[in-house]
């Protein structure tokens, strides 16, 4: 960013995940030597659910205070905070959104481009936490888990769940499906081999000589849905993907498998779930993410039989803070620098500067 005089304005816009401070030393660690005025922000998130802020979604706070906060800053490090089209056409100085989340779907990404800004986001930051929480879900709801806790606690021993019919299933010899293989998939198809697992994998994005390499299995959707005795998916939610898993192939399952969903509520549509599930066509399911967020007190499936639900953790960790403040900061020292930016969703914004 040739040509600026004096320090360079930036706004850390955090929140109780990612709280601001974290943003001003990872860049201060990024940038050192450069002249930079911080100013802050902290959202109400998580503590507050996000949700749709003017005409963008899963977003955190208001846009009068974003642009209260925001004031002249040029560089914007930023985790839930509503860039919308209003925000953004009231920031003339605004020369960078660098967001802390794996896409910028808190941001008008038309908006920024219409502006000539560009707008980075970062992949990855929260793989290995999701991975190990998706294997975990498979775990609970194999080997009944919560329940088990849950009903000890109410003074029943469940010495019943040793009995053959009802004992729990190993991961080791077991097909588990993976419908997405990008960063996520593919940590959980390295763990899933680690306990001996068949894996198969619905994407396809996927290289066959990257699967071929992995030890999974390539496939299609309702070819994996037939085969794999747990399905756990790991897609972004496109038109194309939202309820790919519906009523029609959700039935292809063999009888009793378990679904696991710590990706995205949109990925499939959960309203034949409770009737999969009492019938015994379903034998679990464990899911992280909701088609409402958060699911209302008489949603269908708090009354199903074997399902264990999470209230969106699955990316909850103290690493995936520090990491995702790290390579946001990191897009941000680049752009100081006028260093060619890693992960822009816009790089018709940045005009001769080279992504």
């Amino acid at each position: 960013m040739t040509g600026t005089t004096g320090p360079t304005k930036v706004l850390a816009s955090g929140d109780h995940f990612i709280a601001p401070q974290l943003f001003v030393d990872a860049l201060k660690s990024a940038a050192p030597g450069l002249d930079l005025d911080f100013r802050t922000q902290t959202t109400p998130w998580p503590l507050t659910p996000f949700g749709p802020v003017g005409n963008v979604k899963e977003a955190s706070g208001a846009e009068d205070e974003l642009l209260e906060a925001l004031g002249d800053a040029e560089i914007a490090l930023v985790q839930m905070a509503p860039f919308t089209e209003k925000v953004i056409k009231a920031a003339p100085h605004l020369k960078l959104i660098a967001v802390a989340r794996g896409g910028p779907v808190n941001v008008d990404v038309e908006a920024a481009t219409r502006a000539g800004i560009p707008v980075t986001f970062t992949p990855g930051r929260n793989a290995a936490a999701a991975a190990e929480f998706a294997v975990g879900l498979m775990l609970a709801a194999l080997r009944r888990i919560p329940n088990s806790d849950a009903e000890l606690k109410n003074g029943v021993w469940r010495g019943d769940y040793y009995a053959y019919e009802n004992t729990g299933v190993e991961l080791d010899g077991t097909t588990v499906g993976l419908v997405g293989y990008g960063a996520i998939g593919s940590i959980v198809a390295r763990v899933l081999r680690a306990f001996g697992s068949h894996v198969l994998v619905a994407d396809p994005y996927t290289d066959p000589a990257k699967a071929a390499a992995d030890g999974v299995e390539l496939t299609s959707l309702d070819g994996l849905l037939r085969r794999s005795s747990v399905v756990s998916l790991h897609a972004r939610v496109t038109p194309e993907t939202r309820h790919m898993l519906n009523a029609d192939n959700l039935k292809l399952l063999p009888k009793g498998a378990v679904l696991v969903n710590s990706a995205r509520g949109e990925l499939m549509d959960y309203a034949p779930l409770p009737g999969l599930l009492r019938s015994g066509q379903l034998g679990a399911l464990a899911v992280d993410v909701y088609d409402i967020e958060p699911p209302p007190a008489d949603w269908p499936l708090h009354s199903a039989p074997n399902v264990i639900t999470t209230p969106h953790l699955a990316g909850a960790t103290r690493q995936t803070a520090d990491r995702a403040a790290a390579i946001t900061a990191g897009e941000a020292a680049r752009f100081l620098r006028d260093v060619p930016l890693r992960h822009v969703a816009n790089p018709e914004a940045l005009g001769g500067r080279e992504s």
